[in-house]
């Protein structure tokens, strides 16, 4: 198994990893690498869920989520419905190093934000604005479903973890609101103990089961990662099989090396670095 690795949610987290590997294959820190991962995917117009090239939401205002948490210290920092920044994983980590508090949100982390040199910018990329006024105009549409968060997960060669995500949320979702992704326990978390684990898909369910915090309970009693990924998805399905068709999916990172992924999509891919290279690889429906 690799000394140092990176994983990311879907396809769109490849050049994520791949930028995270680079920092890491340096000597690199696992915070620095998962930071300066995230932020290929948030500068990227063509990525439609996450930073610049985000969806806004039902108003045509971006607001978006991150959080990062440190696996070894247990520091965690969070923003949500954050405006004018195209790369919130940035503020996120200020918060975490710089902020008495864990969690800020709309005004209060956009204030925050220009105390760390983060200035106001559009986040709203052309192509969205124009997404965004085609549904507007439709009268019978509904908010798209779109919640592709990247979720980054890291170990570098000292073992410590790192996990971050960040998202610009459902597409044209109600203002204000927030789903899994800035929530520790939900939508990321992390411990060099037992490991770390990042979720995507429908926010609204992640958060009722807690997931990446259940699947690093499972590593920490003895899965491995591809086996905590399922065991959340079958705990999920246990309690409401009803919903087996939800969008759910998640990653996980052992402090062994070993790395696993779960969906109840038909498939699910995500990005991989590691000794081995740079690759896509896909899990199909547990």
């Amino acid at each position: 198994m690799s000394e140092s690795i990176a994983i990311a949610t879907w396809e769109f987290g490849v050049p994520s990893v791949r930028r995270a590997g680079e920092i890491l294959s340096a000597g690199g820190a696992a915070m620095d690498a998962v930071e300066k991962g995230i932020n290929v995917a948030e500068l990227d117009p063509e990525v439609p869920s996450v930073g610049f090239g985000g969806m806004p939401n039902a108003a045509g205002v971006m607001e978006m989520d991150a959080a990062v948490m440190d696996g070894r210290t247990h520091a965690v920092g969070s923003v949500a419905a954050l405006k004018d920044c195209k790369m919130p994983i940035s503020v996120a980590r200020a918060v975490s190093e710089k902020c008495r508090h864990s969690m800020l949100v709309s005004n209060g982390a956009r204030q925050f934000a220009e105390t760390q040199g983060v200035t106001r910018e559009n986040a709203l990329s052309e192509k969205a604005s124009e997404k965004y006024q085609r549904w507007l105009a439709d009268g019978n549409a509904k908010p798209e479903f779109m919640h592709d968060t990247i979720g980054l997960l890291a170990m570098d060669s000292s073992g410590d973890i790192v996990a971050g995500c960040s998202t610009s949320g459902m597409a044209f979702k109600h203002p204000g609101r927030v789903g899994d992704s800035p929530l520790i326990g939900s939508g990321l978390y992390a411990d060099n103990a037992a490991g770390a684990a990042a979720t995507t898909g429908n926010g609204d369910e992640i958060l009722k089961f807690c997931m990446s915090f259940l699947a690093v309970e499972f590593m920490r009693s003895g899965e491995t990662a591809m086996a905590a990924c399922r065991k959340v998805i079958e705990r999920f399905i246990q309690m409401h099989p009803e919903k087996e068709n939800e969008d759910i999916n998640l990653i996980a990172l052992s402090p062994k090396g070993d790395y696993g992924a779960a969906t109840l999509r038909k498939k699910f891919p995500f990005g991989v670095w590691d000794d081995e290279g740079c690759r896509c690889e896909t899990v199909t429906r547990h």
